[in-house]
Formats: structure tokens, C-alpha cells, sequence
């Protein structure tokens, strides 16, 4: 497919990038999958090779590139590296946690932060999700009471992505208990503040090589100077950040298919059965043409969100469509290619069967494909 959104600077970047990947990603997966936990190390290099905050403005020693292009291309690279689970750290960094300093960040936190965020120094994560509140954002417990120039912060968050590796965490908190949206706000947790512990390193089903862990708060003390953004406008913020979130999931998803793909052509071309590759066979030519042309479709939505994103048009209605239809044909071709292998595909040694259970979460984070549906049917007046 011929793809027209990308530029001579987004092909170098490209080229370094999958430079990057190549040498310091792809050959670490297995041992970071073993793990549970990337080497933070390799996120700090990600920092020293241009990778990370490439948005942020030059003076804070970011790149000072408001492009999404160019992180769509450090997802797709890390696709094609067959780093899904350990490149979360890199994009959710960028593509989710980032902006929230960028848009919200006052001139004092911009120089105390953004350049630990863009040089790889300070990880980031967000932290939304509590034990009984995943998609009702505002339906979370956690709480951050005023007491002098600080928030007493308690309560607990889970499923949070760099969650074990993270320095400093956006955390959604109620400063207003009584208040649903208007009660939320949004607090920096950093690493070493008191009476903030972090829980397990949570097994899932797939994305080994990823951190993703429970966190407690117990009276910890976080000073007026860590509010980002506007004290009860957390669920304002929270919704004005989650288009880019759900178009960077979406740009990976595709980015993850196309790998599963190709992994898939070149293997039906090689593997033979009754005399012939298994790929001349008409049930195996006939998928892969149609999974082949849903990938086509799909790459060409979402290569028009990225630019609609640069543009300052996406749409939170949109950014689902994409989202739960991109990451469902993402299950089912990677279900189909897998099947494509026989018994080979469920063996842990061919990348297909980790792509297989890495896929699964997709229609789960970042909001279910029931609640995007949701959202394009409020946009219909339904």
C-alpha cells in the first residue's frame, strides 16, 4: 500500500528508529518477557537517541516537533521489531502521559519536569483505573483531601501500565468526594514520596515484558505544586487527552497486525504440504487477500486520524470508531494467522503466538469496544 502521509524528515526518523529497535529492543524481548520488566536502562538510551518527547518545546530539551507522524513511526518500528509489550513504555510515555505535561504544566513544573521526560530520566505513567472503577472514570474513590499546602492522598489504583518502572505518575484523584466529574482532579505522584507503595507486578495473559502493577496511596503528603492542570477539572482534561490516547492505540494496532501479516505471507510461502506452498492452496490465498485488504482499509483510517490529530480535528467520536474497530480486526487476523501456522503457531517459539495474547488486551485498555460504540452512538443523538 502506498502510503502518502509521511515525509523525507519522517523517513529518516524512521530509519533511526528502526535502527534503535533493532539494536537494543528486539534482541532483549525474550529476556524482558522472562522478566516481567523491561530494563529501564534501555528506555533511558530511547531518551539519548531523539525517541522520547519529541513535542515537547526545545528549551524544556525536548524536540520541539508537535508531529504525531513521528510517533506513529516509533510505534509502527516497534511493531516490526516484535516489541509490542516492551515498547509500551516508550509509547505510552510519549503518546498519552507526555501531553498532559505539555497542555497543563505550569512554567514551574515545565522546568522541573520536562526535561527528566524528555531525556529518559523520569518515566512516566497514568494511573486511572481502581479496583471498582475502570470505564466510569468518575466513579473512582481515591481521594486528596486539602490540608495546608498539601493534598493528603489515599486510596488505591490497578492496571497501571509502568506502573513498577514509572517516576512520576499523573493520578486521577477526588478532591472533591462529593462531586462526580467536577469532583476530579489530577495530582504528579513521584517515586519517593511517603506513604506511596507500590503492589505487585500483575501476570497477564500477555504483554510479559511490560510492567503493569497495583499502587496504594496511605496518607501520602503531595504538595499544592504537584496539582496539574485546574483543581476539579481532572475529567476535562482526562477527556480532552483520550483521542490522541485511543488514535495511539489505534496506530499500533494496525502497526501490530501488518507484522503478524507479514510473518504469515512469508511463512504460507515457504511451508509446503502436498507438494506446494501451503499458500497456493485457494481457503489459505483467499484469506490472506481479504486480510490483505482489511489492513489496507484500516492503515488508511487511521493514517487520515493521525493527520486530523495534527490538525487539531479528531474527534473523541472518531478516535473510537477507530480504536474498537481497529483493535477487533486486530484479533481476528491475528487469530486467522495463527491458524495459518498449525501446531507451530501455538508454540511460544514463533513470535505469532505472543502477537496472539499481546493482541487480546487491546479491545480491553484505553476504554472496551462496548464503551467506544457507546461513544459513536452518543454522537448519533442516540
Amino acid at each position: 500500500m502506498n502510503r502518502t502521509i509521511f515525509e523525507s524528515d519522517h523517513d529518516l526518523f524512521r530509519a533511526s528508529v528502526r535502527d534503535f529497535v533493532e539494536r537494543e529492543i528486539s534482541p532483549n524481548v525474550p529476556e524482558w518477557e522472562e522478566a516481567g520488566i523491561v530494563d529501564k536502562q534501555v528506555f533511558r538510551n530511547a531518551g539519548r537517541a531523539g525517541m522520547l518527547g519529541m513535542a515537547i518545546p526545545e528549551k524544556y530539551d525536548g524536540g520541539g516537533v508537535d508531529d504525531f507522524r513521528f510517533n506513529a513511526v516509533i510505534a509502527e518500528e516497534l511493531m516490526r521489531g516484535d516489541a509490542m509489550g516492551s515498547g509500551l513504555c516508550i509509547t505510552l510515555h510519549n503518546d498519552v502521559v507526555v501531553p498532559y505535561f505539555i497542555d497543563l504544566a505550569t512554567e514551574e513544573q515545565c522546568e522541573r519536569w520536562l526535561p527528566g521526560l524528555a531525556s529518559g530520566e523520569l518515566m512516566s505513567a497514568i494511573a486511572m483505573t481502581e479496583p471498582g472503577a475502570g470505564s466510569d472514570l468518575a466513579g473512582i474513590k481515591t481521594t486528596a483531601l486539602r490540608d495546608g499546602d498539601s493534598y493528603i492522598v489515599n486510596g488505591s489504583k490497578t492496571f497501571i501500565t509502568n506502573g513498577i518502572n514509572s517516576d512520576l505518575i499523573v493520578t486521577a484523584v477526588k478532591t472533591n468526594p462529593e462531586e462526580r466529574h467536577s469532583g476530579m482532579s489530577l495530582l504528579v505522584i513521584e517515586d519517593a514520596m511517603v506513604g506511596f507503595t507500590r503492589g505487585r507486578n500483575l501476570e497477564k495473559v500477555g504483554l510479559h515484558a511490560q510492567d503493569t502493577a497495583e499502587l496504594f496511596f496511605d496518607e501520602v503528603r503531595v504538595p499544592l505544586e504537584n496539582l496539574l492542570g485546574d483543581e476539579g477539572k481532572g475529567f476535562v482534561h482526562l477527556m480532552d487527552n483520550l483521542p490522541q490516547e485511543r488514535l495511539s492505540l489505534s496506530v499500533g494496532s494496525v502497526a501490530h497486525t501488518q507484522t503478524a501479516f507479514d510473518w504469515t505471507l512469508d511463512y504460507v510461502k515457504e511451508r509446503h504440504a502436498f507438494g506446494r506452498p501451503i499458500g497456493n492452496f485457494q481457503t489459505l490465498k483467499h484469506s490472506m487477500a481479504e486480510m490483505r485488504t482489511e489492513l489496507d482499509v484500516a492503515q488508511t483510517y487511521v493514517d487520515a486520524q493521525v493527520m486530523a490529530l495534527n490538525a487539531g480535528e479528531l474527534s473523541a467520536a472518531d478516535a473510537a470508531k477507530a480504536k474498537w474497530w481497529v483493535t477487533e480486526l486486530e484479533n481476528k487476523v491475528i487469530s486467522r494467522c495463527l491458524q495459518m501456522f498449525g501446531g507451530w503457531g501455538y508454540m511460544e517459539e514463533y513470535p505469532i503466538a505472543r502477537a496472539f495474547r499481546d493482541a487480546r488486551v487491546q479491545t480491553i485498555y484505553g476504554g472496551t469496544t462496548e464503551v467506544m460504540k457507546e461513544i459513536v452512538g452518543r454522537s448519533l443523538g442516540l
